[in-house]
This record gives C-alpha cells, sequence and structure tokens, in this order.
C-alpha cells in the first residue's frame, strides 16, 4: 500500500512538472511584457496607462526622492518625469539582459536602463529592480525602484 501510495505520488509529481515549467515561462513572459508596457507609457507620457500597470497599494521608490505610495500618485509623478523627458528630448531604453523570476502571484524582474539625449548621446545608464504581484491573472508592479551607475552631475 505504502509503494502504491509512493509511486502515484511520483507520477503526480512527473506529470506536474510540465505544467509547472509551462505556467513559470507563462509568467515570465506577461513580467517582461509588463516592462515593455510601461516602456511604451512612460514614452508616451500616457498616465492612464501608466496607472493601470501598478496595484493600487503599490510603491514607487525613485532615486534621490521619497517613495511614491499608491497608484494616483505614482501616476502623477511618473508623468511629470515623462513630460520632462520628453520636452527635453530624452529616450529611455532598456539594455538587452534582463532577469526575473515567478513564485505563486509574486514576481520579480530587474534589468538596465540607457537615457540618450536628443543628439543620441548617452546620458545615462542605470538598472531597475520590480517586485510583481499576479491580480486577477494579470502582472502589476508591487515595488519598483531604479538608480543610476553614476552619481548625479554637481
Amino acid at each position: 500500500m505504502k509503494a502504491q501510495l509512493a509511486g502515484m505520488m511520483v507520477l503526480a509529481a512527473v506529470c506536474a512538472a510540465p505544467a509547472y515549467a509551462a505556467d513559470a515561462k507563462a509568467d515570465m513572459a506577461g513580467i517582461k511584457a509588463l516592462d515593455q508596457h510601461w516602456l511604451k507609457a512612460f514614452t508616451a507620457a500616457d498616465g492612464d496607462a501608466i496607472a493601470r500597470l501598478y496595484d493600487e497599494n503599490a510603491v514607487l521608490m525613485p532615486p534621490g526622492a521619497p517613495a511614491v505610495k499608491g497608484r494616483a500618485a505614482i501616476r502623477d509623478f511618473l508623468v511629470k518625469e515623462a513630460q520632462g523627458a520628453g520636452k527635453a528630448g530624452m529616450v529611455f531604453t532598456f539594455g538587452d539582459v534582463s532577469d526575473g523570476g515567478a513564485n505563486g502571484n509574486l514576481g520579480w524582474s530587474s534589468g538596465s536602463y540607457i537615457v540618450k539625449d536628443k543628439d543620441g548621446k548617452v546620458v545615462e545608464t542605470g538598472k531597475y529592480l520590480s517586485v510583481n504581484k499576479k491580480v486577477n491573472g494579470k502582472w502589476m508592479y508591487w515595488r519598483d525602484t531604479w538608480n543610476a551607475d553614476n552619481p548625479p552631475p554637481k
């Protein structure tokens, strides 16, 4: 009886492994898509699109500034940043390599970013880290932060 139970448990685990792998792959695709939606919304300074990417209780932790708490405050902060960057001709892109993972309804992503001026000159490079939360099957930012590789100019 114990051998049969053990055999059934092993069989169940083996059968579940492909489903888990597919879920993990889908979760990573969802998290990476979230980052791409963010880039598109930020570039367009689309406040409504930006807001939809953040959990109602999200916290944004920008460098050199206090934490920004809640979807509405994050929307306002990022729209102001995006509009300023757009007026200055700054272009924000992600680096080629990013990483991430998920476990249940929590995930994370990290990578690098590049900011170029209107002439295409790199004016800042840095890295980002976000903690994501799956809400009703949709990945959203829950905690979000970034910082530059070099200190701000004096």
